[in-house]
C-alpha cells in the first residue's frame, strides 16, 4: 500500500465509528488543553509581572548608590565622572529629603524625590493620571495616590492641577562638624500634574532645577544609562572601580524569569496528569479498534497486505487522532483563557481595578503543543501496531 491509502484506510473510523473517534480527540484535546491553559497562565503571570516592572530603557539602565559608609559621596563631580564613561548614553540622578506638603490646613510628611526629566523613563515609572513634568523650570510635582486621601480628594483624579505647599528638611554640617536640619519653606508652590498609583507610601517627585538655589550637590543614587545589553558588565566594573555600588533591574528580571520557569513547570506538571488520563483513553480505544479490526486484518493480510503496512496503518489512526487532539487541546485552551480574562475583565471594571491579559502563549510553544500531541499518538499506536502486524492471517479470520 502507499501512503495516501494507508491515510485513507486510516481515517475510515472517523466515518464508521464517529462519536467513538470525537470522544477519542476530545479527550485529548482536554488534557492537551489543560496543559497549553496552566502553561500560558504561568506565562501570563510573568508578562504581567514583568511589563509593570521594566521598560526597554530600565532594561539598560544601572542603579548607582555610594553605600552607607560615608568614605564616598555620589555628587556632582561623581555624576560628572560616569557620564565621561564612553558606554553611558545619559546619568539621571536622583536626591532623597524628607520633606512636608500642604493643603488648606492639612500638612502630610512624605518623602521627596529631586529628579530630572529622564528618571520616569529609566525608572519605568508609569504615571496612571496626568501627565510628567513640562519643559522648563516648572513648579512642578508628581505625587502617590495615597497623597490624595491625605488631602480627603475623592478620586486621583481630582488631586491634579492642584497647588501644594512645599517644606523641606535639608541636613546640614555645622562648623564643629556636627550635623543639623535646616527647615526650608518653598516660597511659591508647587502644581501636581501627575499621580503615581500606589496607597502604601506617601512620596513626590519634583524637578532637580527648582531647588537648584538650596545649592544640594550630593546624591543618594543615580539611573545609568547604557548604549547597549553588551555594554553592561563593563560599565558596571567601572563604576564599582570608583567605589560606588551598583545594581541593575535587569538582574532581578533574570531571577524572577528563572522562579516563573519554575512555576511553569510546576503548571505544566499539573496538566500532564489530565494529559496521562487522555492518552491511557486513546490507548484503550486503540485496543479495542484492534479487536473490532482483527477479522479485517485477516483478509489485509491473505490478499497480500504486509505486516509493514497493517502497523504503518494504525501507527497513522493513533497520530492523525493525536494530531487533532492537538490542534482542539490548542483551541480549548486558548478559549479557556480568552474566557477566564472576559470574567476577570468585568471583574476589574466593576471594582475599579485595572485590566490585565492574565494569558500569553507564545507561537513556538503552540507549535511545541501540536507536534508533542503527535509524538504522545504515535506512542500510544506502537503497541496495538505492533499487536496487529503479528496477527496470524489464519486465526485472525477465524476470529469472533
Amino acid at each position: 500500500m502507499n501512503s495516501w491509502d494507508v491515510f485513507l484506510l486510516s481515517i475510515r473510523s472517523f466515518r464508521t465509528r464517529p462519536m467513538r473517534s470525537l470522544l477519542t480527540v476530545l479527550g485529548m484535546g482536554v488534557g492537551i488543553g489543560a496543559v497549553l491553559f496552566l502553561v500560558s497562565f504561568g506565562y501570563g503571570l510573568q508578562q504581567v509581572i514583568l511589563n509593570q516592572i521594566t521598560s526597554a530603557d530600565a532594561l539598560l539602565s544601572l542603579d548607582v548608590s555610594a553605600g552607607t559608609s560615608g568614605l564616598i559621596q555620589l555628587d556632582r563631580q561623581t555624576i560628572s565622572d560616569i557620564e565621561a564613561i564612553p558606554e553611558v548614553v545619559e546619568v539621571s540622578p536622583v536626591m532623597n529629603l524628607p520633606g512636608q506638603l500642604s493643603y488648606n490646613n492639612t500638612t502630610g510628611d512624605m518623602a521627596i524625590y529631586a529628579v530630572d526629566r529622564a528618571f520616569f523613563r529609566l525608572n519605568s515609572t508609569s504615571i496612571a493620571h496626568g501627565t510628567s513634568f513640562s519643559e522648563g523650570d516648572v513648579q512642578e510635582i508628581v505625587v502617590s495616590s495615597i497623597v490624595a486621601q491625605l488631602f480627603n480628594f475623592d478620586t486621583p483624579d481630582d488631586l491634579l492641577g492642584q497647588q501644594l505647599k512645599l517644606s523641606l528638611f535639608i541636613p546640614k554640617m555645622t562648623e564643629d562638624g556636627l550635623e543639623e536640619v535646616e527647615f526650608v519653606e518653598r516660597e511659591n508652590p508647587y502644581k501636581v500634574v501627575g499621580v503615581i498609583m500606589d496607597d502604601t507610601a506617601n512620596y513626590a517627585f519634583l524637578l532637580n532645577n527648582t531647588i537648584a538655589d538650596l545649592n544640594l550637590d550630593v546624591y543618594d543614587q543615580a539611573k545609568v544609562k547604557v548604549s547597549g545589553s553588551t555594554y553592561m558588565e563593563t560599565v558596571r566594573d567601572k563604576i564599582i572601580d570608583k567605589g560606588l555600588i551598583v545594581s541593575s533591574l535587569s538582574d532581578i528580571i533574570d531571577q524572577a524569569e528563572k522562579i516563573f520557569r519554575i512555576i511553569q513547570i510546576v503548571l505544566g506538571l499539573f496538566g500532564l496528569i489530565a494529559l496521562v488520563v487522555s492518552a491511557i483513553g486513546m490507548f484503550n480505544t486503540m485496543t479495542i479498534t484492534l479487536l473490532e479490526r482483527t477479522n479485517e486484518i485477516g483478509i489485509m493480510r491473505s490478499i497480500g497486505v504486509t505486516k509493514r503496512d497493517v502497523q504503518a496503518l494504525f501507527l497513522a489512526e493513533s497520530m492523525i487522532i493525536g494530531f487533532l487532539g492537538g490542534v482542539s487541546g490548542v483551541a480549548i485552551g486558548i478559549l479557556g483563557g480568552e474566557m477566564v480574562n472576559f470574567v476577570f475583565g468585568l471583574l476589574a471594571k466593576n471594582f475599579g481595578g485595572q485590566v490585565l491579559d492574565l494569558f500569553y502563549t507564545p507561537t513556538i510553544f503552540i507549535v511545541f503543543i501540536i507536534v508533542f500531541s503527535t509524538i504522545i499518538g504515535f506512542l500510544t499506536g506502537l503497541y496495538p501496531s505492533r499487536r496487529a502486524g503479528k496477527l496470524n492471517p489464519l486465526e485472525a479470520l477465524r476470529y469472533k
